[in-house]
């Protein structure tokens, strides 16, 4: 078999033909042979510990479901920080039997892998997006704004138990807090990854809206280029007005 061949059958093999594959071509001693199996095995350790990441981080929902409870939503929000923009929050009930490796705190994740694992979501899970505007954030402040972006996603999904990252919400719904939840639940990493995505499609289209603050860039945190274009170009109406950096600018 041809070096070219067998890379090719690797690349494609489950753990069985792989082991089919190299008993085959026990008695193979070239270099190149030896090399693709090596790099096979590392894929299949690096898968296997994927699996047994990614189950260990759904100990939360496992839990809630031995007690009975069926519809789990975890539930995140994004756009706490920043000067511009709403803060949007998710809520997403996986079906059983979900997998998708890589899945974690949307921080901790490319846009490409942030992407893959929306599309992947929008098609098997049951999503609802919550969004509080600026305005009200000033009326209410960024707190109890995030509070009720989450509130609004969960009633419309109305899940029988909620994980939640780092946050209680005013609701009858039996629900665990975690910190740091979106890198210990995958429930709570959909979630964030759904309210992340959802909130950087606003700001790109924002930054159309108001051309050069850079929303499409920093998503309306206070970086440098976004606080000369509040100086330069003074406040929008997506800005937050009792932030100070804003305030300080009216």
């Amino acid at each position: 078999m041809k070096i070219a061949e067998l890379k090719e059958r690797l690349q494609k093999a489950t753990l069985e033909e792989f082991i089919q594959i190299k008993q085959e071509l026990a008695s193979d001693t070239r270099k190149g042979v030896h090399m693709l199996f090596r790099q096979t095995e590392r894929r299949f350790a690096l898968e296997e510990q994927q699996r047994i990441d990614f189950k260990e981080r759904l100990a939360f929902e496992d839990e809630y479901r031995q007690q009975g409870y069926v519809r789990i939503a975890g539930v995140d929000e994004v756009g706490r920080g920043p000067l511009a923009g709403p803060v949007v929050a998710a809520a997403v009930i996986l079906p059983d039997g979900f997998y998708h490796p890589g899945l974690t705190d949307s921080k901790q994740m490319s846009k490409v892998q942030r992407q893959a694992a929306l599309k992947h979501l929008q098609e098997v899970a049951e999503i609802a997006i919550g969004i509080i505007e600026p305005a009200e954030i000033d009326e209410i402040n960024i707190y109890q704004a995030s509070k009720r972006a989450m509130q609004d996603a969960v009633h419309q999904l109305q899940p029988d138990a909620l994980l939640v990252d780092a946050m209680t919400l005013d609701d009858d719904t039996p629900q665990l807090s975690l910190i740091k939840g979106d890198a210990r639940s995958v429930s709570i990493a959909a979630a964030s990854v759904v309210a992340k995505e959802t909130r950087d499609a606003m700001m790109e289209q924002y930054a159309i809206e108001y051309p050069g603050y850079g929303f499409e860039t920093h998503a309306g945190y206070g970086t440098p280029i976004h606080l000369q274009a509040l100086d330069t170009l003074g406040v929008t109406p997506i800005h937050r007005k009792t932030f100070r950096p804003v305030k300080e600018r009216l």
